[in-house]
């Protein structure tokens, strides 16, 4: 089908405290400069945006030489952390900055949904801000007419769509805004955490209007999203950002376990040889028995403990986790289900076939037991980042913000 987006050494650098606004000379050397294909003669050496280090620069790189190309139809997800530069890439897509340095090249019509309300006059109704955002891409009154009853009935906002926007809740805004953007009908539609707003109907209705957009209209999606199972289901293709630079571009697979595996977390391998009995390291794996630090909802999770057992005695292990708050959320005891440890030092594994708590970041504890009596207990020794996953396997995403435990079940 074509390229219809290409990103050439894209770079943002922004000025940190109070800025100026410069002067008309300066804006002048910098265009005369772009005009002979030279640098911006004003251009600082920046420091990486990396926001858990200090620098003494004024100046940050919030993008560093990105370069990538979508294809006609392609569904290009980003990923990464807070702060790693994936809004200030679509805002950079969008027109709505322009890059430090470096080149956007693209073909058709561009529609964007960057934050809660973009594009929306408050003092306007919703019916009023169709029409506008149709004009601002360019379309006619009678193109914009033929798709108004569409937008009104998928937003779902029809009692207040005569109701200046400014009175709407963010839930309605996103609604609104999301229906525009995706039947206007624009060629690159741009979508920054559209999903965060949203309830469980709504984030339904909204993927799947995006699969219709890709696959039965051929237009291109570019999605942001912490959601990587939202992710995984939309996406064809996805870019890793980090600090401001691509660190992994290709299969939705490939990156969203890149992404969980390289996110930075309190170290989840437990480790004290020169203990003499009990537990003396614990590694997190994934059903591959590949180390992980992140894992998915609805994924299986593998603990390998170490345990040293000098005196032979049988001994069962057990590993519990506890939330944010240090609530219990479950244990696992191996004497519960008939498993004890006799050797005098071996490895235990416990499956945890599908992980069954919301995303969040869990802590846990261990402790070694002979019959009824606690040989060793120890807290806090680790933690696990848990992101959002299709724990059911249908491509179903639950409600947004909502926590607690998932269970296989069956509807006779």
């Amino acid at each position: 089908m074509g390229v219809i987006l290409k990103a050439e050494n894209i770079s943002k650098q922004y000025r940190l405290g109070l800025v100026g606004t410069g002067t008309i000379s300066h804006d002048l050397n910098r265009w005369w400069a772009g005009i002979r294909g030279k640098d911006d003669p004003y251009l600082k050496v920046g420091s990486v945006n990396d926001r858990s280090t200090k620098s003494d620069s004024d100046y940050v790189w919030a993008l560093q030489d990105i370069n990538f190309e979508v294809q006609q139809g392609e569904v290009l997800g980003i990923i990464g952390k807070n702060g790693a530069g994936k809004s200030t890439l679509l805002k950079i897509l969008s027109r709505v900055t322009i890059p430090t340095t470096g080149d956007i090249k693209t073909k058709g019509r561009i529609a964007s949904l960057l934050e809660v309300g973009t594009g929306f006059h408050p003092e306007l109704t919703g019916r009023e801000n169709i029409y506008l955002n149709g004009a601002i891409l360019g379309m006619r009154k009678a193109e914009i007419k033929a798709k108004e009853q569409e937008i009104i009935e998928f937003s779902g906002c029809e009692r207040y769509v005569d109701t200046p926007v400014k009175r709407y809740s963010s839930g309605m805004r996103v609604r609104l805004a999301f229906a525009v953007a995706a039947f206007l009908e624009p060629d690159i539609l741009v979508i920054d955490e559209v999903l965060a707003v949203g309830d469980a109907e709504f984030q339904k209705k909204a993927i799947g209007k995006m699969q219709d957009i890709s696959k039965g209209d051929g237009r291109t999606v570019l999605f942001v999203s912490h959601n990587m199972a939202a992710v995984k289901s939309l996406c064809t293709r996805a870019i890793v950002l980090e600090h401001g630079t691509s660190v992994f571009e290709g299969g939705t697979e490939e990156a969203v376990n890149y992404y969980l595996n390289n996110k930075t977390s309190k170290p989840l391998v437990f480790e004290d040889f020169d203990k003499n009995f009990g537990i003396c390291k614990i590694e997190f794996l994934n059903s591959k028995n590949e180390r992980i630090e992140n894992a998915l909802v609805g994924q299986e999770v593998r603990l390998k403990v170490s345990y040293r057992n000098p005196d032979l005695r049988n001994l069962s292990l057990s590993i519990a986790f506890y939330n944010e708050y240090d609530e219990f959320l479950f244990a696992c005891r191996s004497d519960v289900i008939d498993k004890t440890y006799a050797d005098k030092e071996g490895v235990a594994i416990l499956s945890v076939e599908k992980w069954p708590v919301s995303k969040g970041v869990y802590s846990y504890n261990t402790s070694v037991h002979e019959a009824n009596m606690v040989l060793e207990n120890m807290k806090e020794i680790g933690q696990i980042v848990i992101e959002q996953g299709d724990f059911y396997g249908f491509g179903k995403l639950p409600a947004s913000g909502k926590k607690g435990f998932y269970t296989n079940y069956q509807w006779l």
